[in-house]
């Protein structure tokens, strides 16, 4: 059995792919309405323009200072709520309505753009002037023969709380106890790979016992390959592959909204032949019911922080990517080189 990620897996373009965020789901951002979000403690609004595409901007009006988001789009221009100051897609202000006609200086007025674009049923943002590659490609999204579906979810956490609660196989013996693992305490074998765009875990021999997914999910027996990646900046992507040709994907993309605040945009893509339509009857909500454990003990554990004033980790061998997704995530922030690849190291844990 390969153990190879699927190279769709890899973002586009830069291999940090860190230019791109999510700023909503396409869903989201209709046609007549603007939206008004916080991303990376950027106060933002989107709006469609005439063709349905998505525009960004400041959300502050250059007159007064209104929020924008308060305002109502026509014919794909805003307006603001307050004197009716009009902008276009390329954040020009057109109208200004207490006026007949806008001379020199009003008609070069505008506010500050961002780049953005749709795909995949997502909006984009980069908050870079020239952003870098393009958005990050979902694991088999579209592809022939698979199903998938996508989730959004905030969390009351920092982005990397986020990626390692994602990629951190002894919690969900606990926390998502007979839900999607159980305490059997069976030795199991984890090799940690740093890359050039984040760092893997694979593990061996996992038990499969005691849970429901493995029970609706997988095979009792035969081969199995279960990779747990961090793509550097903020994407988790988990893998699993059966010998009897399942297959599933869980990749999330994570858009800070503010230091303490996270909205991760996740899709789970899964391969079962003939019957993919009734697997996701079953599968989707026993998802949606893991990750809301997830919500609540991350919300939990930042409160708790909060109450006595710092974090204070202690980590041990056993916590296999938290350290290597913070030193990715640090040195992207200061500038300076990422942990090298090529290196390998197995470490044995117990599930």
């Amino acid at each position: 059995m390969s153990r190879t990620l699927d190279a769709r897996a890899m973002p586009s373009g830069s291999p940090r792919c860190d230019s791109w965020l999510i700023a909503c789901l396409s869903n989201e951002l209709r046609s007549g309405s603007p939206l008004g979000i916080l991303l990376e403690q950027r106060a933002l609004v989107l709006f469609r323009d005439e063709r349905g595409r998505p525009t960004a901007l400041d959300d502050r009006c250059l007159h007064r200072n209104a929020p924008l988001s308060m305002g109502r789009v026509s014919k794909g221009r805003l307006q603001c709520a307050y004197h009716g100051w009009t902008y276009d897609a390329k954040g020009t202000v057109v109208e200004i309505p207490a006026l007949a006609k806008l001379e020199a200086g009003e008609s070069k007025l505008g506010a500050r753009t961002y780049p953005a674009q749709e795909k995949d049923g997502f909006v984009w943002v980069s908050l870079a002037d020239t952003p870098s590659g393009e958005p990050l490609e979902f694991s088999h999204l579209g592809d022939r023969g698979w199903t998938s579906f996508t989730m959004k979810t905030r969390f009351r956490a920092p982005v990397d709380a986020c990626l390692e609660n994602f990629l951190d196989c002894p919690h969900a013996t606990f926390l998502h106890r007979y839900w999607f693992r159980a305490p059997t305490a069976k030795p199991v074998r984890a090799r940690v790979r740093t890359l050039a765009d984040g760092v893997e875990a694979e593990f061996f021999e996992e038990p499969r016992e005691k849970s429901l997914v493995w029970w609706l999910l997988a095979p009792r027996r035969g081969g199995m390959r279960h990779v747990d990646r961090f793509i550097a900046p903020r994407t988790s992507l988990v893998e699993y592959e059966f010998g009897n040709g399942f297959r599933y994907t869980i990749t999330s993309s994570c858009s800070a909204v503010d230091g303490g605040t996270t909205d991760v945009y996740t899709v789970i893509s899964f391969r079962y032949p003939g019957l993919g339509w009734l697997v996701r009857l079953a599968f989707e909500p026993l998802a949606r019911r893991i990750i809301r454990q997830d919500v609540e003990m991350l919300d939990a554990q930042y409160a708790n922080i909060a109450r006595f004033g710092a974090a204070r980790f202690t980590s041990t061998r056993a916590d296999l990517l938290g350290k290597q997704i913070s030193a990715w995530r640090d040195a992207l922030s200061q500038g300076v080189s990422p942990p090298a690849a090529g290196q390998q190291f197995d470490v044995d844990i117990r599930l």
